[in-house]
């Protein structure tokens, strides 16, 4: 038997519950969690806000640990190995997305905390496709969120060739956006961050965009019309998005990877006249991330989390619906 965290029904507290390990199948492997994030995707399914949600149910797809078990055709993984989880647990193998190499893309994708039980837990299975190698030189307590927020944001510049050259632009300076200072500072943009707070205008410095401009500006947004080759939006709100169309050169890209439910309102003619693109992508296949782990740990790419121990997950999950965490956070065994 082993602990995990469940919630017994939407919007309820988590309880410590013994979960009986299962057979480990020919091409699974079985994970000792050392680490596990919080995501808004947890709270989301923890609430069931997306209606997919069964319980009990054990969240968590942001997991670090070690190999304790492997089946018995895998072979690129062994036990004791250093190894991370994210939001998929398996893949077809199969379909034409991955066999292209896009297993994020996959139709029949599973997902670590769908009908099954993720990382809030001692101990988590998953299949092997999914399961990813940890490089050396990663603070393994941050490494987690890289699993989620960090390939959201990484995976783009990738699947659009993102020159270092670019100027581009990121919308939200939070768990996602001060992820995305980062990584694309390293790619060697430069980069601009819209914020609306102070504070976080002189952290999104410090992560290492070059320029800030107010959100809450309009006047200041429509003086960068035509500055960026790419703009990143990692919130989850409603914006006057033709505003920040302008501010795209031809041929420029509003890219979203924050889940905003409401509609996108959009005049075709900017678009049109600039050849400008509207985009979207999820998180990126395994591949995808262990090309971010090694540019994480050559460039001491990080998150800024904020620790708890497993036995303090209901106050880590209160912190984070605050909307106060700075800007990840992470539970511990």
């Amino acid at each position: 038997m082993y602990k995990a965290y469940a919630a017994n029904q939407p919007s309820s507290a988590l309880e410590q519950i013994s979960i009986e390990p299962s057979a480990i199948g020919a091409h699974d492997v079985e994970i000792d969690v050392q680490y596990c994030g919080i995501c808004h995707s947890d709270l989301s399914m923890l609430n069931n806000e997306w209606g997919m949600s069964s319980y009990p149910l054990v969240a968590g797809h942001e997991v670090v640990g070690t190999v304790a078990q492997v089946g018995d055709h895998v072979t690129h993984l062994t036990v004791g190995q250093t190894v991370g989880l994210g939001w998929h647990s398996g893949y077809c193998d199969t379909c034409s997305s991955c066999m292209s190499g896009d297993h994020n893309l996959c139709y029949s994708a599973e997902g670590t905390i769908v009908g099954r039980h993720g990382g809030f837990a001692e101990k988590v299975v998953a299949n092997a496709s999914s399961v990813v190698a940890i490089p050396d030189g990663l603070d393994l307590a941050t490494v987690g969120p890289l699993f989620c927020g960090g390939i959201t944001v990484f995976n783009p510049l990738v699947q659009f060739d993102i020159k270092p050259t670019d100027k581009v632009a990121v919308i939200g300076i939070g768990g996602l956006g001060h992820m995305a200072i980062q990584f694309y500072n390293a790619w060697g943009c430069e980069v601009t961050a819209f914020t609306s707070s102070d504070d976080k205008r002189e952290q999104a410095l410090s992560f290492g965009a070059h320029h800030t401009i107010n959100s809450r500006d309009p006047d200041a947004i429509e003086a960068a019309t035509g500055r960026f080759d790419y703009v990143i939006s990692t919130v989850n709100v409603k914006l006057d998005w033709n505003l920040y169309v302008q501010t795209l050169k031809p041929k420029g890209r509003l890219h979203f990877v924050g889940a905003t439910l409401e509609p996108l309102d959009l005049q075709v003619f900017p678009l049109l006249l600039g050849q400008r693109s509207v985009s979207a992508s999820p998180v990126g296949s395994p591949a995808t991330i262990s090309q971010m782990l090694d540019f994480a740990a050559q460039h001491k790419i990080k998150p800024l989390i904020e620790a708890y121990p497993f036995s303090e997950i209901n106050e880590a999950i209160a912190r984070l619906e605050s909307g106060n965490a700075r800007y990840r956070v992470v539970l511990k065994w």
